[in-house]
């Protein structure tokens, strides 16, 4: 049975797709991530912001993203991606109410 209660059967009919296929996408869905996490992946904070990760290590480079090398791997403090959207808000006319 599907999270839901519902059998992968019955909502592949519903949905009108073969069943197989269904499984398979389902099998292959992403982790949503951890939200306990303290220090993120470049991955994960630019999914989190919705944004490239491309774009994310631009900012990381220019510094308005605070970032940490643990070893050879690049990390980014939760707080950091929160700090960074709160900054984006204060200098966003959008921000405001009208």
């Amino acid at each position: 049975m599907h999270e839901n209660g519902l059998p992968l059967a019955q909502i592949a009919r519903l949905l009108d797709v073969p069943e197989d296929a269904l499984r398979t996408l389902v099998a292959h869905r992403r982790p949503t991530g951890d939200a306990t996490l303290v220090a993120l992946t470049v991955e994960e904070a630019a999914r989190r912001l919705g944004i490239g990760r491309t774009k994310l290590y631009e900012y990381v480079s220019t510094g308005e993203i605070a970032s940490v090398k643990i070893g050879s791997l690049r990390r980014i403090p939760a707080e950091a991606v929160n700090d960074f959207l709160t900054r984006q808000l204060g200098a966003s006319d959008f921000g405001t109410a009208a």
